[in-house]
């Protein structure tokens, strides 16, 4: 997704005076013109492209890197939770029945969305009923998603808008759905968000992402996710401004027609959020063995090799990517056996040549790996996963057990094997916050997972590019995109590793992103770059007007 504004595209704009991530070494400048960079190098070798500069902006110091990729994002859905109710901080069953009964006096919409919650975090994770929250919210659909969005809670307001839904596998009787009931569920809540909702929705996601220092993401829609509209709506507001470019893919098989509606949707694959299984925290994902907390359990398969195997011939016959979401070790296996098979259909030239996508491939037996590589197989991986619940003592642990858990995400064994990462963070699952990714790969709860802050920061970057189809991007230098992200990191201490790259270990600082530019366009600005070492050159407009051309 890229603006068209070729009058501030246009613009010659250079940048100086502090460290510039770059494969030139020593790079302290840059110079953009017509959305590329035209000059990327030591301030000494500016002088050839002053004249005629529309703006000069002294970085003071500040750090210049390529802007973060979010490879797997939910916008809509993020946007949706910014303004909905968040259940994140809630401390058990009374206090999210509080919680809801507080949002819902104060909310009018239609449906009540509620997003966070995670009985794992809970003294006692008894969840609520739907008649609990019937009481909390009278009269009021409500859906509220576990932290994971692989399960939630649904009132009955808003089951009466889909009967079938307590007929459908993954319904309990108690108001808690999983597999088709959610399915339906969030459909059933989807079909209560006006189309202006969803708008804004995407609107404050993309908002929420360039002030992050994100460039890129790769929008991950789905049936069971969101409306095929939202594609439109993001393509709808592209030509309206500046902003954060997305790439599009739909995650439907093919035996329901998802490779073609992907190519009419302007996608890049049929890839994404098709699952082959769910989620740990919802005992959903797929594993070889039964979960350590739910006795002769082991979780729910929804696709099998073949089906996994006609879907990546389909999607390699026509041209675009293939991919699944896959998260236990019984998920993962059944892809690489898909790959298998897909191979004796296609070739393996042609399985490289498409770029086929894996999204999150948790847990997965070692010696599969090197089958990933050998079929150009990328994964697209969460480092904030096991930030959040991975080690001895975390979520995973409790589902899984500590064994297990400490072999989740490893980062180190992809990357030794050959397999492209691309990272990102299943925003709304956990926000957007790359160099928290970067600090999570780092410094992973399993020593031996870890990445280099270097490694981490490129599977970041180039990743997603790569993963998208996009190798020339994710680099400053001469003749690249102008996507690059601008940083304050004041007090940190700089990694010996990398040039200009931060120490990113526990505690230390996290740097604040002051301008995020796209393709030459500024599209997130805190201000603090604007002031007398700014300077204008060329025609007698103000600098406050140029600035305000190029935003």
């Amino acid at each position: 997704m890229t603006a068209t504004n070729p009058e501030a595209a246009g613009r010659k704009v250079i940048f100086r005076r502090g460290p510039v991530l770059s494969p030139v070494k020593g790079a302290t400048a840059l110079c953009v013109e017509h959305g590329r960079i035209v000059y990327a190098g030591p301030d000494i070798g500016l002088a050839p492209y002053l004249d005629g500069a529309d703006e000069i902006v002294d970085l003071a110091g500040r750090l210049v890197t390529p802007a973060f990729v979010d490879a797997h994002v939910h916008l809509s859905q993020t946007g949706l939770r910014l303004g909905g109710l968040d259940l994140s901080c809630v401390t058990g069953r009374n206090d999210l029945l509080d919680a809801l009964s507080a949002h819902a006096r104060k909310d009018s919409s239609p449906v009540v969305l509620g997003f966070g919650w995670d009985e794992t975090s809970w003294a006692d994770p008894r969840l609520p009923s739907g008649e609990e929250l019937d009481r909390s919210a009278p009269g009021r659909a409500v859906y509220l998603a576990r932290v994971d969005v692989h399960s939630g809670l649904v009132s009955g307001a808003l089951i009466a808008r889909d009967p079938a839904m307590t007929g459908a596998a993954g319904w309990d009787g108690t108001g808690r759905v999983e597999r088709d009931a959610h399915h339906r569920a969030r459909d059933a809540a989807q079909s209560l968000v006006t189309r202006a909702r969803r708008r804004e929705a995407i609107e404050a996601a993309l908002a929420a992402a360039a002030a992050a220092g994100i460039g890129c993401v790769h929008e991950m829609a789905a049936p069971h996710v969101n409306a095929a509209d939202d594609l439109l709506l993001i393509e709808e507001l592209a030509t309206l401004r500046p902003s954060v470019e997305v790439v599009r893919y739909w995650g439907e098989h093919e035996s329901a027609g998802g490779v073609e509606r992907a190519r009419a949707l302007g996608c890049v694959g049929a890839a994404g959020d098709l699952c082959a299984d769910g989620a740990f925290g919802s005992w959903t994902a797929a594993l070889d063995a039964a979960y350590d907390d739910k006795a002769g359990h082991a979780g729910h398969r929804y696709l099998d090799a073949e089906d996994i195997a006609d879907h990546l011939v389909a999607c390699t016959r026509a041209g675009l990517q293939g991919g699944f979401h896959c998260i236990g070790d019984a998920a993962t296996a059944a892809v690489v056996e898909g790959l298998q098979l897909a191979e004796k259909a296609v070739g393996t030239e042609e399985l490289v040549r498409s770029r086929h996508r894996l999204e999150h491939v948790e847990l997965i037996d070692p010696a599969l790996v090197g089958l990933l590589a050998a079929y150009g197989t990328v994964v697209s991986g969460q480092p904030a996963f096991d930030a959040e619940w991975g080690g001895r003592s975390g979520m995973y642990a409790t589902r899984l057990g500590p064994t297990r858990a400490l072999a989740t995400n490893p980062w180190s064994t992809f990357r030794r094997a050959g397999v492209t990462l691309a990272f990102g963070s299943d925003s709304p699952v956990t926000p957007f916050d790359p160099w928290g990714g970067v600090r999570a790969a780092a410094s992973h709860h399993n020593e031996a997972a870890r990445l280099t802050v270097g490694e981490a920061f490129a599977a970041h970057t180039r990743g997603g590019w790569y993963a998208a189809g996009r190798a020339e991007s994710g680099e400053l230098r001469a003749g690249a995109p102008a996507t690059f992200a601008i940083w304050d990191v004041e007090g940190a201490v700089w990694d010996v590793e990398g040039p200009g790259l931060p120490d990113l270990g526990p505690g230390g600082p996290t740097p604040r992103c002051l301008r995020t530019v796209v393709n030459g366009r500024t599209v997130h600005d805190t201000g603090d770059l604007d002031g007398p070492a700014t300077q204008a050159h060329g025609s007698g407009d103000t600098q406050a007007a140029r600035a305000k051309d190029s935003r």
